[in-house]
């Protein structure tokens, strides 16, 4: 079991109050950490003590930002398995997915890291004699965080490396089911040597969580809130942010479609659907949940892609390899069961897999999915894939766009020039053609659409979410005025 700490200004601290919460492993209900349970007030001695670093942080050179981030991608990356201990024990993650992790966090810090000359503006043509008008993006201040369970090392490490690379101090709101994963992180920043205030963490138990943030959200000193999450939470971060007029970034849910043309490679197009819908066991936010086949590939794409499923390794990540590990509750297991019996009572075809009676759920098909199907709709985060029927682009793309979410999607055709008119109609801020809908880099802007959210992460784009935009003007010669 881990005991773990928060940290607040540079100092290691429990819960004012002395409360602890638990995180049990969803295998067999050990507690696999023991962690502060914070209070509002705690909540806000962090924002303070980060309030309190910003001015030195702000002022800091971009070479010494830059040297910082560069050792925590190392520190990340020599925790390497204790961050797959930890997953496995927290959220049942298999070693795989948390080696992936690990890897691309620390290609985060180093992309932050190479962000920190590139925060520029640009001088602007004035109509007024004499005057240099300049577009400057600065700092903007205290940045929250807060970060899911599902891709821990991923997500809280872009939650946070961006923010710090443009000089703004963060304090980070760890997950409940993974508090001592996202603990590996601010020990690697520790080790690197950030300042005291520089980097805050929090933990919190699941029933205090709303009291929490709003003590963050509400203080002057925060100026921008990201959020990676549920769409139904997202939209409470999004109503609390907008009480107290902070900006935020939202990622959001997803039901990425991934489109299957007439002319597909059709065993690229398996390799791709196979490791979009089962990589941690479909607990991703970009995970493939509705694959949109032609039907004059259907059945050749249907019986590959079965084949491929039910030869993927399920078990605990704790006693070897595996592809599919545990998922992360049986409220999950719960919720996917009864998608199954809906779809199977309104005339699916179940390929593989099929309902479980734990959290280790194998890989599961449902050919023949039609619009009155919950699991058409609902994202199942989960190994439970819906295969959708379609007869021509037109049909495929229609398909693709009747849902409420937009994060992630492919396209898989030969006809590059189709595929990219295909890929401009889907409507989600992400597409890729003959790739899977899995698929993230440091530089890329990532965001959604529709209910999966707003604003975007990565490179420039990242830039603009963690700046102040201001207008400063220099007169260089006398001025006319009208009296």
């Amino acid at each position: 079991m881990n005991d773990i700490q928060m940290l607040i200004g540079g100092e290691h601290r429990t819960a004012s109050n002395g409360a602890t919460f638990e995180r049990r492993n969803p295998l067999d209900q050990t507690v696999a950490t023991r962690a502060p349970a914070a209070t509002a007030a705690d909540a806000v001695a962090a924002v303070e003590a980060a309030s309190r670093a910003f001015p030195a942080w702000a002022a800091m050179g971009p070479g010494e930002r830059r040297a910082l981030l560069m050792k925590a991608a190392q520190a990340l990356e020599a925790k390497g398995e204790a961050f797959a201990a930890a997953m496995a024990g927290e959220t049942g993650a298999s070693g795989m997915w948390a080696g992936f992790n690990v890897h691309l966090a620390a290609g985060m810090l180093l992309e932050a890291a190479s962000l920190t000359t590139h925060i520029n503006g640009e001088v602007i043509p004035s109509d007024v004699p004499g005057s240099l008008a300049m577009a400057v993006r600065q700092p903007a201040g205290v940045v929250l965080g807060i970060a899911p369970w599902n891709a821990p090392v991923i997500l809280a490490v872009r939650a946070i490396a961006t923010p710090l690379a443009c000089g703004n101090t963060v304090v980070l709101k760890g997950s409940e089911l993974c508090p001592a994963t996202h603990g590996l992180i601010i020990e690697a920043l520790q080790d690197a040597g950030l300042p005291p205030g520089v980097m805050n963490f929090i933990t919190n138990a699941p029933a205090d969580a709303g009291a929490v943030v709003e003590a963050m959200v509400a203080h002057p000193a925060v100026r921008r809130v990201n959020f990676t999450g549920s769409t139904h939470v997202g939209k409470i971060i999004a109503q609390t942010c907008a009480k107290y007029l902070k900006p935020v970034v939202l990622e959001l849910g997803g039901k990425a479609p991934m489109v299957i043309l007439d002319d597909a490679d059709v065993d690229a197009a398996v390799a791709a659907a196979a490791f979009g819908a089962f990589a941690n066991s479909g607990q991703i936010c970009m995970s493939t949940e509705r694959i949109v086949v032609d039907e004059t590939v259907a059945d050749e794409f249907v019986a590959k892609f079965t084949a491929k499923a039910q030869s993927l390794p399920l078990g605990d990540p704790r006693k070897g390899p595996v592809v599919l590990g545990s998922v992360v509750d049986m409220n999950t297991v719960t919720r996917c069961n009864a998608l199954i019996d809906d779809a199977l009572a309104k005339g699916a075809q179940l390929l593989c897999g099929g309902k479980a009676q734990n959290t280790l759920m194998p890989a599961t098909l449902l050919d023949h999915v039609t619009p009155d199907m919950l699991i058409f709709r609902q994202e199942s985060f989960a190994p439970v894939k819906a295969i959708v029927r379609v007869k021509g682009v037109e049909a495929a793309i229609a398909t693709a766009n009747d849902n409420e979410f937009g994060l992630a999607s492919a396209v898989f055709g030969r006809d590059i020039a189709r595929a990219w008119q295909v890929a401009s109609r889907i409507e989600a801020g992400i597409c890729h053609i003959n790739g899977p809908t899995v698929h993230d880099e440091a530089q890329m802007p990532f965001g959604g659409v529709k209910n999966s959210g707003y604003g975007h992460f990565g490179g420039k784009a990242g830039i603009d979410a963690f700046t102040e935009l201001r207008w400063i003007t220099v007169q260089t010669t006398p001025r006319h005025y009208p009296f």
